[in-house]
């Protein structure tokens, strides 16, 4: 098990930046893939961006070029840098890992933390 803790969200002008940090219980060395995903009113949730433990980063086609996930490994945090940002990133932004096991995958969640990107 590991319980996540998300900060860094608010209220930020169109063109600005955010970093989400995500705090984790335990190493992020054990945790398979960690990623941000993102829930807009009347919106599905959607994955924003993962990082696998090896490092390999997958981004949504609407944030590329623009987000960066990493995580850090000693600080047992994953952080995502939210760049030139735009009215219809606004959601709110949750934390996820991910441990594989044999015959299913162990999803943990955050609890969330609201950006809001005002135009």
């Amino acid at each position: 098990q590991v319980r996540l803790v998300e900060s860094g969200g608010g209220l930020v002008q169109a063109g600005g930046s955010l970093r989400l940090p995500c705090a984790a219980s335990r190493s992020t060395f054990s945790i398979d893939v960690m990623g941000w995903y993102r829930q807009a009113p009347g919106k599905q949730r959607e994955l924003v961006a993962d990082i696998t433990s090896g490092g390999n980063g997958n981004y949504v086609d609407s944030v590329k070029g623009r987000f960066t996930i990493s995580r850090d490994n000693a600080e047992n945090t994953v952080y995502l840098q939210m760049n030139s940002l735009k009215p219809e990133d606004t959601a709110i932004y949750y934390c996820n890992a991910k441990f594989f096991r044999a015959t299913k995958i162990n999803d943990y969640w955050g609890q969330g933390t609201q950006v809001t990107v005002s135009s």
